[in-house]
């Protein structure tokens, strides 16, 4: 992957780490607290800068799951 710079200024080096996840919705202090808890346990425990780290998160609703069997759990009460 070749990420290109968004303008912000940040430097990153070859070690950069794109994370992308899945969530339910969120208040953003939430999702605040979890970057920057993320960003500090990765350079801690891996040595990973925290200028490389790239996080997106995608949110969605228990109608957009099925685990198979062409059902939705979430809405069925399964699970």
């Amino acid at each position: 992957m070749i990420i290109e710079d968004t303008g912000l200024g940040i430097q990153r080096t070859n070690r950069l780490v794109v994370l992308s996840m899945v969530s339910k919705a969120r208040p953003k202090e939430k999702k605040q607290a979890f970057y920057s808890l993320l960003s500090e346990r990765l350079e801690a425990e891996c040595g990973i800068a925290p200028s490389d780290l790239m996080v997106s998160i995608v949110e969605n609703t228990d109608s957009d799951w099925s685990f198979g069997l062409g059902e939705a759990q979430f809405l069925t009460g399964k699970l």
